[in-house]
């Protein structure tokens, strides 16, 4: 999948996951929440897709451990930056619980979308 539609298909999904779960908890208002994600997205994103391109002729063991440590890191960095962004209390769960969903929404739809694409 080109970078440019991985990143897409990224936004087009965690964007409103994140929106949805910021703003329904009493969170910051859609507009923020928007925001917020389209930022950690911005950050995260070209570094993962990057740091997992050496691995991509490699082993597929190798890949999808760096795959998953990646994401792992991933929902670390953008659950740390949510509550700054949104003005969330530090210490509450949402930001964590965000992100954790978001991503993992956005893993699958990229594998939906990959197998669709590669006819698998």
């Amino acid at each position: 999948m080109p970078y440019a539609l991985a990143l897409a298909l990224t936004l087009l999904v965690e964007v409103p996951v994140y929106t949805a779960a910021l703003t329904r908890a009493g969170g910051p208002r859609p507009t923020r929440a928007a925001g917020a994600a389209v930022l950690v997205n911005l950050l995260t994103h070209p570094l993962l897709w990057w740091s997992l391109r050496p691995y991509a002729a490699g082993p597929a063991a190798a890949y999808w451990t760096a795959f998953a440590l990646g994401e792992a890191g991933v929902c670390l960095v953008e659950g740390a930056l949510l509550a700054p962004l949104t003005g969330l209390p530090a210490r509450t769960a949402l930001p964590w619980a965000a992100s954790a969903t978001a991503n993992a929404a956005s893993v699958l739809a990229g594998f939906l979308l990959g197998g669709f694409l590669l006819g698998g």
